[in-house]
Parts: C-alpha cells; structure tokens; sequence
C-alpha cells in the first residue's frame, strides 16, 4: 500500500483543545505526539480508543513505519489535531511520479 501523505504535502488540521479528546473518532487521520519523544510529530490513523488511549495505525506499515504496535496506546492528551484535507502547493517539490 502506498503512503497516504508525502513530503511536501499540506494539511488542514481542525486543532484538539485540551480535555477535547472526543472530536476524534476511529478512522481519523490524527496528528500526535510520539509517546517517547515528544517534539516528534506524527500523522497517524486513529483505530480506536481503550482505557490507555488512542490505538493509531500506519497506513503503510509493511514500510517499518511506527504506530501503536511499537509504542502503545497514546493518551489524549498527545493528540494535536485531526486531519480535515490534503493539499499542495502549486509548484510540488521533488520528484514527479
């Protein structure tokens, strides 16, 4: 399976405040906080949710990306945003496929 984003494409992110968990629901491409460092950001699918957290999925993952496989369920609290579109920009950088 393809990745679903690239690099050089942009998103429109409806931002979670805090205490707000409930704007996602499974399915959603999320932006999150990796549980172990917390200055990387992730895009991730939001599966479900359980007692710890949000269960997020690489939609790619025979591509060795990191999900919750790895490091487990992500508290609410670590979600940024949710993924509303995907756009680019007029002159797409890098290679043309």
């Amino acid at each position: 399976m393809e990745p679903s984003y690239r690099p050089g494409d942009w998103l429109l992110v409806r931002r979670i405040r805090p205490g707000r968990g409930a704007a996602v629901r499974p399915g959603a491409v999320v932006i999150a906080r990796h549980p172990a460092r917390p200055t990387l950001l992730l895009i991730k699918r939001a599966t479900r949710l359980g007692p710890a957290g949000w269960w997020l999925a690489a939609d790619n993952p025979a591509a060795g990306a990191a999900d919750s496989s790895t490091f487990g369920a992500v508290p609410p609290g670590l979600l940024e945003g949710v993924v509303l579109a995907r756009y680019w920009p007029l002159r797409r950088s890098g290679p043309r496929l």
